[in-house]
C-alpha cells in the first residue's frame, strides 16, 4: 500500500488551540510520504494537526477526563446516560471492546504518530523554530503518554513499576503495518521515564508565551503532575512553584471568573489569567464533553450526589456553581477545556511541602489558605495533610482527578480497592487481535 501521512485541515487550527496571527500555509489531506514535510512550513502545519488529534473528543476533547470522573466515582455523581459504553465504565464492568475505550487508545497513538511524523523532519524546520516546534511535539507526545499509562497500565504505587506491563512505546513515525509495527508494551516505569523526558526536554526548549499552544508553563505544569502521581514530592514541588514563580498566570478573583458563562448563550471565551494550558472550543470547531455530559446545557447525563455537596463549608463559593444536582462549571457550550490551571499548582506545592517538612516558595498553610481566600473561606490556623487533600478534591472536583487521585491516594472507589483490575482500562480487543506482541491486562 503506498503510504500515506495524513494531515489535518488548516481549518484544524481552530479546533484546538487558537494562534494570535493566521499561518500562511495551503489547506492539504493527505499528502505521499516522500512530498510531505519537505519544508519548514510544511513541517508546522503537520504540528498543528497533532494539537487537532490532541483535542479530538475522545482524548482532551474532554472524555480521556469525564471517563475517569466515571471510573473513578462512585457515591458522589450519578449516571443516566443512555450510552452502554459509559455505563459499562461507570459500572466497572468494562468489556475488551468497550467503544470509549477503543477510541482512547485509537486516538492517543494517531496523535503520538502524527508527533513523530513532526520530530522526524525536524532537519527542514528553520532556525528560528526548531527548538519550539520540537517542545511542542514533545509536550504533546509526553501528555498523551502519561494519561494513557495511567489508564491502561496499572498504578505506579500498585506493585513494581518495572514490572508492570503499560504501553507500546513508539518513538518514530509509523508508515505502514509490519512485523516491525508490533510493538510490545514497555512496563510502566520505562513509560513514565520517558514521559518526563519528553517533558523535561519540551520544558527546555518551549518559550514562555506562545499563545494558545503549549508553552514551558505548561511543560512544568504536566511535569509537576507526573511527579505527584509518582509520589515524587521533591520534583513534584520543584515543578509546580517553577510554574508559580514565573508569574505567567495569576488566581482569578472569583472561582467563578475560571468557569465563565454568558446566560444569553453559549459564547466563546479565551483563556483566563489562571489558565496554564486549554483546549480551544468555539461556535464552529472543537467538542466540549463536560459540557456535553455534566450539564443541562447538554446531556445532563451526570449529576452530583449530596455525598459531594455535603462536602463543602458554609460560605464556599465553589458550592454556588451547583445547581440542586448538576455542576454549572460546564454549561458554556464553547467553553475551553482546562488542562492546566494554576490552582492546581498551588495545590501540588502545598501537599509536596507538607510531605517534605518543608516551605519552598511558601508554606503549605499559605498555599491552601489562599486557595480558601479565593473560594470566601475564612483562613486555617493550621493544617494537615487531610486539609490540603479536601481543598484539592473540592477545588478540582469533576475536572478528571478522580480515578487518578483515588489510586495515588490508595483510596478505594465504592468496594473496590485502589488497585482493582476493574479500575484499570482493557487493551482493546482489536489491538490484541491484530498485534501478537500485545498482552492483556489481568481481569481480562
Amino acid at each position: 500500500m503506498k503510504n500515506k501521512i495524513i494531515l489535518i485541515l488548516i481549518a484544524g487550527l481552530l479546533i484546538i488551540l487558537g494562534c494570535t496571527k493566521p499561518l500562511d500555509v495551503i489547506p492539504t489531506q493527505s499528502i505521499d510520504v516522500n512530498n510531505a514535510l519537505q519544508t519548514s512550513s510544511d513541517v508546522q502545519v503537520a504540528l498543528v494537526g497533532c494539537y487537532a488529534d490532541m483535542g479530538a473528543a475522545d482524548l482532551y476533547g474532554g472524555r480521556v477526563y469525564v471517563n475517569t470522573e466515571l471510573l473513578g466515582n462512585s457515591n458522589e455523581i450519578s449516571w443516566a446516560g443512555t450510552f452502554q459504553g459509559l455505563t459499562q465504565i461507570f459500572n466497572k464492568t468494562i468489556p475488551v471492546d468497550n467503544l470509549f475505550v477503543t477510541n482512547t487508545w485509537l486516538t492517543g497513538y494517531r496523535t503520538i504518530n502524527d508527533v513523530n511524523n513532526v520530530l522526524s523532519a525536524l532537519n527542514v524546520v528553520s532556525a528560528a523554530q526548531v527548538n519550539r516546534v520540537e517542545g511542542e511535539a514533545k509536550f504533546i507526545r509526553g501528555t498523551v503518554y502519561f494519561d494513557l499509562v495511567r489508564l491502561f497500565g496499572k498504578a505506579w504505587n500498585d506493585g513494581t513499576p518495572g514490572n508492570n506491563p503499560g504501553l507500546p512505546l513508539v518513538l518514530t513515525p509509523t508508515r505502514g503495518i509490519t512485523q516491525e509495527s508490533n510493538v510490545a508494551r514497555s512496563s510502566v516505569l520505562q513509560v513514565y521515564d520517558h514521559v518526563i523526558k519528553d517533558l523535561t526536554e519540551a520544558e527546555t526548549k518551549l518559550p514562555l508565551s506562545n499563545g494558545f499552544f503549549a508553552t514551558k508553563n505548561a511543560a512544568s505544569a504536566m511535569l509537576a503532575r507526573v511527579y505527584l502521581q509518582k509520589g515524587d514530592y521533591v520534583n513534584a514541588l520543584q515543578a509546580a512553584n517553577r510554574v508559580i514563580i514565573s508569574n505567567r498566570q495569576q488566581l482569578n478573583q472569583s472561582y467563578a471568573d475560571e468557569f465563565p458563562y454568558d446566560p444569553n448563550g453559549p459564547v466563546s471565551i479565551g483563556n483566563t489569567q489562571e489558565d496554564i494550558f486549554m483546549m480551544q472550543v468555539n461556535a464552529t470547531q472543537g467538542v466540549n464533553d463536560f459540557n456535553t455530559f455534566f450539564s443541562l446545557n447538554g446531556r445532563g447525563d451526570i449529576t452530583i450526589t449530596n455525598n459531594h455537596l455535603a462536602l463543602y463549608e458554609a460560605g464556599d463559593q465553589r458550592k454556588a456553581l451547583f445547581d440542586v444536582d448538576v455542576t454549572t462549571k460546564y454549561d458554556n457550550a464553547y467553553g475551553n477545556i482546562h488542562i492546566s490551571r494554576l490552582a492546581e499548582m498551588y495545590l501540588i506545592r502545598a501537599e509536596s511541602n507538607f510531605r517534605l517538612v518543608s516551605a519552598l516558595g511558601a508554606t503549605p498553610l499559605a498555599d491552601v489558605n489562599r486557595i480558601r481566600s479565593r473560594a470566601g473561606l475564612p483562613a486555617l490556623l493550621v493544617v494537615t495533610l487531610a486539609n490540603i487533600l479536601k481543598e484539592r478534591k473540592l477545588e478540582l472536583a469533576f475536572e478528571g482527578f478522580a480515578l487518578h487521585d483515588a489510586k495515588r491516594l490508595q483510596n478505594s472507589v465504592g468496594a473496590l480497592s485502589f488497585n482493582s483490575t476493574k479500575l484499570v482500562y482493557p487493551i482493546p480487543e482489536r489491538e490484541i487481535r491484530v498485534n501478537s506482541s500485545l498482552i492483556q491486562n489481568a481481569g481480562y
